[in-house]
């Protein structure tokens, strides 16, 4: 009857003398009995159940008596308060004379649409997951899932897919470092998992170029000591000072990367981080003009300081960061050559006008407008100020056409003769270098290189920080 009751009437009694609960339900029976009718005769209803058990709680108290009854109904609005009303006839409980009150009649409903209405309130503020994620969360999510998926292991450490086979190889700390590193396409990655460097890692750096690129703090430098002692560095990078490498972004790791100065710089000092954080990279000197690159350490190991050559040796820095030691140190070995024998030309040049130049000459070379003359001109008017665009140049380093980088492969598409060079303000994409294979173009210029499933050798591809200084016939 509960569960199908819609009212429930609320009463309180009292008595003049002690009576029990009995005699309470007895006197309701027995006063209503005919007062109603048949329809609504309180036995017939509670028989056809549509009047529930009478519950009462009474008590005595200094000879008198004083309770509160309560009784479920499924009647209606009108014949549960026709029913109350007749309660109220009583006056006798027992032998003792009473007086019968009705006080409230409740509908049940409304008070389990109360109950319902602050149960939903609490399920609002606890029930429901409020982190809903965004667009770029979401891509994240999925990315991480690829990052774990493509991580693999080396001897039991956590490393990068390339780690096996890639030339150059980049020692981290720890797991969360690696996949920092693939979240950015650095596969090449290896964990040493603590600073007891592993034989597996020792051995490892004995027949590759090796970057170590540790934290910016003591356990950095812990890691660089035993390392030192027990493997074969080439090059050595820090994250900035209190900081890991898991927690740089993009622009923070591949700086990092690009400002990694060899180990016979720094093996004799006290403090390699600080002296390490202290240079940009480009105290190493540029090798000589018939200088070719064998080995990343070969290389580095400076012969003179030239103060004012302020060229920068970063020839692994991209084959570090792409995964690529061999491309890009065919292109670093180009640019090294290409970049004393431009000085000597210009030098010649110069002396050449200083003998014979004419005062016409002159005049017409002072009435040219200034602009970018050199590949490395155009990168900067474009790259380095940031102006997020692409720009095509010809044979002679002459502008072709500049647009907004976005637009780049329709661009690159549309034009009717082929650039051969491409200058870009963003990261270079496998599609955008594809069609510069198909139309022939010979070099690009990017901020930086993406992630390349494959690298066609007949485009030449640089990041900004890997380009030096050329003539426009140069290139």
């Amino acid at each position: 009857m509960e569960d199908t009751s819609k009212y429930l009437i609320h009463a309180n009694v009292t008595a003049d003398g002690v009576v029990e609960r009995s005699d309470v339900v007895g006197a309701i029976f027995g006063q209503t009995e005919g007062l109603l009718g048949d329809e609504l005769d309180l036995r017939d209803l509670r028989q056809s159940q549509k009047v529930g058990r009478i519950d009462v709680e009474i008590s005595s108290t200094a000879g008198q008596s004083h309770g509160h009854l309560t009784i479920a109904t499924s009647l209606d609005k009108v014949e549960t308060a026709t029913l109350a009303a007749s309660l109220e006839t009583i006056d006798r409980v027992g032998p003792c004379r009473a007086d019968l009150e009705v006080t409230e009649i409740e509908d049940v409903r409304a008070a389990k649409r109360k109950e319902v209405v602050n149960r939903a309130k609490e399920l609002l503020q606890t029930g429901f997951d409020d982190s809903v994620m965004s667009s770029e969360e979401i891509l994240a999510e999925v990315r991480q899932h690829v990052r774990v998926e493509d991580i693999t292991e080396y001897e039991g450490l956590p490393a990068g897919p390339r780690v096996t086979d890639s030339d150059a190889i980049i020692v981290v700390e720890g797991r969360s470092d690696v996949l920092t590193l693939l979240k950015y396409g650095v596969k090449n990655a290896i964990a040493v998992e603590g600073t007891n460097v592993p034989d597996a890692v020792a051995e490892l750096t004995r027949h590759r170029t090796v970057t170590a690129f540790l934290d910016g703090d003591r356990g950095g430098d812990l890691i660089f000591e035993e390392l030192s002692q027990v493997g074969d560095i080439d090059y050595v990078a820090f994250a900035p000072s209190g900081t890991s490498v898991e927690d740089l972004d993009h622009h923070q790791l591949f700086a990092s990367l690009r400002n990694k100065v060899p180990y016979d710089n720094v093996s004799g000092l006290n403090k390699p981080r600080e002296a390490v954080a202290a240079t940009d990279g480009s105290s190493t000197p540029a090798p000589a003009p018939d200088a070719r690159r064998t080995h990343g350490s070969e290389a580095a190991s400076p012969t003179s300081i030239d103060e004012t050559s302020g060229s920068t040796d970063r020839s692994t820095g991209t084959a570090n960061a792409a995964a690529d030691a061999t491309v890009a140190g065919e292109a670093a070995a180009e640019r090294e050559v290409a970049g004393p024998s431009d000085s000597s030309s210009s030098a010649q040049s110069a002396a050449s006008t200083d003998a014979g130049s004419t005062p016409a000459a002159d005049a017409d070379t002072t009435a040219e407008p200034a602009g970018p003359e050199t590949v490395y001109g155009h990168a900067s008017a474009i790259i380095r100020d940031g102006t997020d665009r692409v720009r095509f140049l010809d044979a002679d380093g002459d502008t072709i056409d500049e647009t907004d980088a976005n637009d780049a492969y329709d661009a690159l598409e549309d034009l009717e003769s082929a650039p051969t060079t491409v200058v870009l303000d963003a990261i270079l994409s496998q599609r955008l270098l594809d069609l510069a294979a198909d139309r022939g173009v010979d070099r690009i210029v990017a901020r930086s290189l993406g992630q390349f499933t494959k690298r066609p050798t007949d485009v030449r591809i640089h990041a900004i920080d890997d380009v030096a200084a050329e003539r426009p016939d140069s290139g």
